[in-house]
């Protein structure tokens, strides 16, 4: 009986021995060990790639960002998103794509008027845009509908309309955009993009000191 006794606390006192120590190496020590090599070599990414401006944070190169007037350059469109329905103390936005296919009729429709909207905003009085210009990444969404890049030739399509309506040269426009295209990923994956939140803290900037 007494020995029993003694081999059942022994084997609890094991395994209690054992939790602790898997506790603290796991639930501890692990953690922030790779917590502080994430913030010592990737400090940018672990803290969600975030963009400054005005000394404060406007935002994620990750996370796209709609809501812009057409003083600026304007964002894919985010069809497929939802609202949080469940937890509505919070304004969430839920990610998703609108999971039509290509030959659906609201789909179609949607993206004809898209195009007829891109054509409209972005033709000037110097500058008329053909509906065979308009990318598209113009007028459908990504799959997560938080795409925070646009296409070069999207982006190029938008500089007329946002030289005249920011008091800008055509020119100083077109190298803004120049200089946020950035290429495929080492060379060779995705393919050339320009993040839209950052051309568009530059181009404040560049208003503001016109």
């Amino acid at each position: 009986m007494n020995n029993s006794v003694t081999n059942t606390a022994r084997l609890l006192g094991a395994g209690l021995r054992a939790l602790l120590v898997l506790t603290l190496v796991c639930g501890v020590l692990y953690p922030l060990a790779v917590t502080g090599v994430a913030q010592a070599l990737f400090n940018d990414k672990a803290n969600g790639s975030e963009i400054k401006a005005d000394g404060k944070v406007v935002g994620s190169s990750l996370i796209g960002q709609q809501g812009y007037s057409l003083d600026y350059f304007q964002p894919r469109p985010a069809n497929g998103l939802g609202e949080n329905s469940v937890n509505t103390q919070y304004k969430l936005i839920l990610s998703g794509a609108t999971n039509r296919a290509g030959d659906n009729a609201e789909l179609i429709k949607w993206v004809r008027e898209a195009k007829a909207e891109v054509v409209k905003d972005n033709s000037t009085a110097d500058y008329k845009v053909k509906p065979s210009q308009v990318p598209a990444d113009a007028v459908t969404s990504s799959g997560s509908g938080l795409d925070p890049d646009i296409s070069p030739a999207y982006a190029n399509l938008q500089v007329h309309r946002i030289a005249e309506r920011n008091g800008l040269s055509v020119a100083q426009v077109q190298k803004l955009v120049d200089e946020h295209t950035e290429g495929r990923t080492l060379g060779f994956m995705g393919e050339p993009r320009v993040n839209v939140l950052e051309l568009n803290i530059t181009l404040k900037e560049l208003v503001t000191k016109s």
